[in-house]
């Protein structure tokens, strides 16, 4: 068997946190099996470059930063193969360029295009354990680019797809995937299993146990997932396609606070407004997730939606910029604002499932800003001092408290 396993930054942090995944992957190894290990930087070293950086220039430049921040993996993969090394066994690290990892060009948020798996696979045949730099790849100029935060489960799970490995484990400082935080949320149960969609949608809403992109690959792929702990032996959650178990109405509670709300206020009532708003935006690579548009009055229509807290300011200079060209008459940010949505593959047959969402609001006196609806998710805006009752609530009304 060929088994991919990814660890995270918490899993690394130490040397003894280093010697325990060394440890585990040599139980695997000794099983006869190939591992293939892809490791994220140790601990909190990213955010200690990033502030580093800061320190340097206010305003580095994406490529810059991305050759300073890949660094922290390859420290990780290096220390791992010296840890191996201790206990006999054969590892090689590899890095971006060694394997050859090819994504697109845009710094800070690269997509990987293709994997080049020649190297891993002679390092295999050498019955070696092959441990590859999470987060990061190289692009047509010979740049190292980065895959944003929490890349590294979407190096693993293109791994597995490229090397069509036998199973996937994303091994993180929780025991699998919960209902809700357990830090938000104390009756938050971890679930068996779960499909790739609920997933994605809990992933892209601020459940930060997996990188939605990674998700969205070992969908495309059918990489089965298992998300489980590095720091104990208990059974974690599968993330696939169908699930045994009988569909509950909602499947789990996600929160994201790293959003703002953008107000773009009398912007003309006719054909082409919509489009040359968001269109400047996505020139400017600008994620836009909610969207709301009034009914036109007096030739005239206003247009909120969400972005992304760190795109904030630059999406309000996007179209101040743009003004002439909009012709809109004033410009509103509201931030301290949190989306809070509920997700579940049982909404599909179940009507009532956001009439449900609102009334646990009321009854706890939480105002909905904005809406946003799709066939297994109901998502709000609401003011993010609101977040943990909302999040109870939500729990509690669809039944998730209970064992």
């Amino acid at each position: 068997m060929l088994i991919v396993k990814k660890f995270g930054g918490t899993s690394v942090a130490n040397k003894e946190r280093i010697l325990n995944v060394c440890r585990r992957c040599a139980e695997e190894y000794q099983k006869g099996n190939d591992v293939v290990v892809v490791l994220s930087a140790m601990g909190k070293m990213t955010d200690e470059l990033i502030e580093m950086a800061k320190n340097i220039n206010p305003n580095p430049s994406k490529r810059e930063m991305d050759m300073l921040l890949t660094t922290g993996e390859q420290t990780s993969v290096a220390l791992a193969a010296m840890a191996f090394a201790t206990l006999g066994i054969p590892a090689v690290s590899l890095n971006a360029f060694q394997v050859s990892m090819h994504t697109t060009s845009a710094y800070s948020n690269a997509r990987l295009k293709r994997i080049d798996t020649e190297r891993i696979r002679h390092e295999l045949d050498q019955r070696k354990i092959v441990l590859v730099t999470g987060f990061q790849g190289i692009n047509k100029y010979g740049d190292y680019t980065t895959l944003g935060r929490g890349g590294s489960d979407t190096t693993a799970v293109a791994l597995a797809a490229a090397l069509k490995a036998d199973a996937c484990e994303i091994y993180t400082d929780v025991d699998g995937v919960y209902t809700a935080d357990p830090r938000v949320v104390k009756k938050a149960r971890k679930m068996e299993e779960i499909t790739y969609d609920e997933m994605l949608d809990l992933a892209t809403l601020g459940a930060g146990v997996l990188h939605n992109r990674s998700v969205e690959l070992a969908k495309k792929y059918g990489v089965q997932l298992v998300v489980r702990s590095s720091l104990t032996n208990e059974e974690g959650t599968v993330v696939k396609e169908v699930v045994k178990v009988e569909r509950m109405l909602v499947s789990g509670v996600a929160c994201d606070k790293n959003c703002a709300k953008i107000s773009v206020i009398g912007l003309s009532d006719k054909p082409g407004s919509a489009f040359r708003l968001f269109d400047a935006l996505a020139q400017a690579n600008i994620n836009v997730d909610m969207i709301l548009q009034s009914v036109g009055r007096d030739n005239t229509q206003d247009i909120a939606f969400t972005v992304t807290g760190d795109n904030a300011d630059d999406a309000i200079h996007v179209i101040e910029e743009s003004k002439k060209r909009l012709g809109y008459q004033k410009l509103e940010l509201e931030k301290g604002v949190a989306k809070v949505s509920v997700v579940g593959a049982g909404m599909m047959s179940n009507p009532g499932v956001a009439a449900k969402m609102f009334e646990c609001l009321y009854n706890s006196n939480i105002n909905i800003k904005m809406i946003s609806t799709s066939e297994i998710r109901v998502t709000v805006l609401i003011d993010e001092k609101e977040v943990e009752r909302a999040m109870n609530a939500a729990h509690e009304i669809f039944g998730l408290d209970e064992a």
